[in-house]
């Protein structure tokens, strides 16, 4: 017999291999979930073990998908549950809606795990399972109805009769699987009871019992729903093959629901961590007094277009920006009131400039910014714009006050490939700047 283990708990796998690869059992593991639908497991295993707990699927999840419509195919196939914790910790009502042959704790030894599953490897019916599987039946004969019923009921199904003009309703009520439609003579009835079903909300695999009709009536029963057809006179073979068909493709389409739900459920977490992750990337990033970028997203933008210069010689260039007298200004008025400064300083360098175009914070009132697809002349224009503004827009206080504010600029682009050697001449301009009065821009000269 083959023991299919869904299982991450290698230590229990060994166990369960000692205990039953010496009698000729063969133990073969899956450690997930969904691999185990897709492989479609249950056609080769005549016992399953499976973890209880899962990502995304779990094994209690995957036990009901079993005991669902595919209860009657594989009615005998043996399930159980394997739990990290103490059974005795588990909700009994998680126990009891798994509707499972038993349970294993990971840590269960050679003994206890013989006792629990020694009866279903030694071959003995570990389930008691009276349930059959319902069928509608319409539009039938008595006797045809006498005799499916007969028959059916041998092989686990249940066979309920219904009137077309209330099946709707019965089937809101029962939810049969599966519904055995008689084929009237025009196929009208037939046809407009097709379409009623393929609408309702918990819709049967519908096989048509009857003669065949024309090429154009079949072609009509089939658009309209018609998953299958049993001829008259009864083929026994026949209708038992297509009722388990149907209850195939019942199964078969709940697992393809689990499917995509399992794949909307990833692509939700998958947007969830898209958006903690830039989030997490923005504080990374961004400097929280100001909102501006930060240094370390300075060195990286300003790598990256070093490198877009070299490769494909888009221009830019890199302004650094220091304010004037920013030690007087927290000294005197205090270091909220510095704070402040910052921020409205900050506001006006994002204002004055593109989307395309970065501003970075890289140190206590040290501002970069980095003006892309722009020549140097360009650049010299833009920070000499923004220090005018600066310059023109004193800094009004609550208390009546003002300061006034200045900032000194340096101003170069690329020559070479080196964004070290750019930042020093870039912040040798800036020092000139302030050494020849501050409030002033000074341009690194283009070649070397």
């Amino acid at each position: 017999m083959n023991i299919v283990a869904i299982t991450q708990h290698t230590p229990l796998v060994e166990r369960v291999r000692t205990a039953f690869e010496g009698a000729g059992h063969r133990v073969k593991v899956i450690p997930d979930h969904l691999e185990a639908l897709a492989l479609e497991i249950w056609n080769e295993a005549q016992v399953i073990l499976v973890d209880a707990t899962g990502d995304p699927l779990d094994g209690i999840r995957f036990s009901k998908l079993l005991r669902g419509e595919s209860r009657h195919l594989f009615r005998n196939l043996p399930i159980f549950l394997v739990f990290d914790q103490s059974i005795a910790e588990v909700d009994p009502r998680v126990l009891i809606e798994t509707d499972v042959d038993g349970f294993l704790q990971a840590g269960d030894a050679l003994p206890r795990i013989l006792a629990v599953l020694g009866p279903a490897m030694g071959g003995q019916q570990v389930r008691n399972d009276p349930t059959k599987a319902l069928v509608l039946a319409s539009g039938l004969s008595r006797s045809l109805t006498l005799r499916i019923g007969k028959l059916l009921d041998h092989f686990g199904f249940e066979l309920r009769t219904c009137p077309e003009k209330e099946l709707s309703l019965r089937q809101e009520q029962v939810r049969a699987p599966l519904l055995l439609l008689g084929l009237d003579p025009t196929g009208e009835q037939a046809l407009r009871t097709l379409q009623a079903m393929r609408e309702h909300p918990s819709s049967p695999y519908v096989i048509l019992v009857g003669r065949f009709p024309d090429e154009g009536l079949q072609r009509r029963l089939i658009f309209a729903g018609g998953m299958d057809w049993v001829p008259l006179p009864l083929s026994q073979p026949l209708l038992l093959h297509a009722c388990r068909r149907g209850m195939e493709w019942l199964h078969f389409k709940r697992i393809h629901r689990e499917f995509q739900s399992q794949i909307n459920d990833l692509h939700e977490r998958r947007v969830l961590l898209e958006m903690e992750t830039s989030s997490l990337r923005s504080e990374v990033l961004t400097d929280p007094l100001t909102e501006l970028l930060n240094r370390r997203a300075f060195n990286q933008n300003l790598d990256l277009a070093i490198n877009q210069w070299v490769r494909h010689r888009r221009p830019f260039v890199l302004i650094f920006g220091d304010i004037d007298y920013f030690k007087l200004i927290n000294d005197r008025f205090g270091h909220l009131v510095g704070d402040q400064v910052l921020k409205l300083l900050a506001d006006r360098i994002r204002g004055s400039l593109r989307r395309s175009d970065l501003a970075f914070r890289i140190g206590g009132e040290e501002f970069a910014i980095i003006l892309m697809e722009t020549g140097l002349q360009a650049g010299a224009e833009v920070a000499d714009k923004l220090r005018r503004r600066i310059d023109e827009n004193p800094i009004h206080l609550e208390s009546g006050q003002s300061i006034f504010p200045t900032v000194s600029f340096g101003v170069g682009a690329p020559v070479d490939h080196d964004a070290q050697s750019l930042c020093t001449a870039v912040d040798e301009a800036l020092y000139i700047a302030k050494h020849k009065g501050r409030n002033r821009i000074e341009i690194v000269p283009e070649t070397k």
